[in-house]
């Protein structure tokens, strides 16, 4: 039997560190990555891959618990090489990009086919300022590897894979307009594609979103949305106005909130104060939109790292509107709609893809 000064308290015990593979063309980049991963307390670097068909043989070989992957490379492209490592449910896999448009386009393809988000490299292809983006990859890295990531991803794509959105709903004749403000970061563009196609096309409700990714993926990110969604989705400018039926998009460089004219009308604002962390933030534009609409105000917030958005959801909430939270059932990453959850701010919590029934019925209550 142990002495006293045997027994260690569980919470001395080494944590065991998240193990990355890195994959990159490049002999520069690898060498980058490899400084950010070794200056993570938490990442541990157990390989590095120059090309697709060497990351999928090192995938199998070391079965590392996350894989940072540039999307262009030789002999198999990134986008094959995912579609292998998810196939085989190796382990999550972080995709890095470069801030191009076909950059944007392949990003896209890859969140959809079930990676877990990206990091888009500051100066294209070969960045040697990746260390800008140094701290969003190790928080990728490391809330990628969390248990039973790949799984959740696997599932979220079938059931987006098998479902085919409807177009109209049943809404009262002369309904007041409503507004959704949405609040989605890590793992979100592929979520998203569980919610809002299933928003009809004549929802008496204006959609206001925010997705935490870089300016220059905003429209391409708003133009994939529009293609599959009844509802019209926009990359949100200022002075555009404000309709029904239409999901305005946070664009980068501002805030998305909204401000309503002597003749009523509302209109999108996009100034660069309050300073937040993200911006656009979560938490100013859900607060703009609860000026504008009060109690017509419906507030979702789903997978993110983080707490942007939560105390807005409370004062949601409190005024008399709708909040729903994301479960942890299906969020990606369990940070904000948690936060959410935890402070009071959630009047239901949902799984991703009953979210839009969610909204819909919140919406129907409020104007019939």
């Amino acid at each position: 039997m142990p002495g006293l000064g045997d027994l260690v308290p569980a919470w001395s015990y080494p944590m065991r560190k998240t193990r990355v593979l890195v994959a990159d063309d490049s002999a520069l980049m690898r060498q980058i990555l490899k400084r950010i991963v070794a200056g993570s307390a938490d990442l541990e670097l157990v390989g590095l891959a120059r090309d697709g068909e060497d990351v999928v043989a090192k995938a199998r070989e070391l079965r590392p618990d996350v894989i940072s992957m540039d999307i262009n490379m030789p002999k198999l492209d990134g986008i094959t090489a995912l579609q292998v490592i998810l196939h085989e449910k190796i382990c999550p896999v972080v995709m890095v990009s470069s801030l191009t448009q076909r950059g944007a386009t392949t990003t896209f393809e890859c969140l959809e086919l079930g990676a877990f988000d990206f990091v888009a490299k500051p100066d294209g292809t070969v960045s040697s300022n990746l260390g800008a983006v140094a701290d969003e990859l190790v928080s990728k890295l490391t809330a990628a590897a969390s248990h039973g990531i790949v799984n959740r991803l696997q599932c979220g794509r079938d059931r987006r894979q098998h479902y085919r959105p409807q177009v109209r709903a049943s809404f009262s004749k002369n309904p007041r307009n409503m507004a959704v403000a949405i609040g989605i970061s890590t793992g979100g563009p592929a979520t998203l594609q569980e919610v809002l196609p299933r928003i009809p096309a004549d929802v008496p409700a204006s959609v206001f979103l925010v997705q935490h990714m870089p300016p220059s993926f905003i429209a391409s990110f708003a133009k994939r949305l529009d293609d599959n969604c009844a509802l019209k989705v926009v990359a949100a400018q200022s002075g555009m106005a404000v309709d029904p039926g239409v999901c305005y998009v946070a664009s980068g460089g501002g805030h998305l909130c909204l401000h309503r004219k002597t003749t009523g009308e509302v209109v999108i604002r996009m100034p660069a104060t309050p300073a937040t962390l993200f911006v656009p933030s979560v938490g100013v534009m859900m607060s703009s939109v609860l000026e504008i609409f009060g109690t017509d105000t419906i507030g979702v917030l789903m997978t993110g790292i983080g707490d942007d958005g939560a105390d807005s959801m409370v004062a949601i909430r409190q005024a008399g509107g709708y909040t729903i939270a994301e479960s942890e059932l299906t969020a990606v990453v369990f940070g904000m709609p948690r936060e959410a959850i935890e402070r009071g701010g959630a009047c239901s919590v949902a799984p991703s893809h009953e979210v839009a029934a969610e909204i819909l019925q919140a919406i129907r209550r409020k104007t019939e």
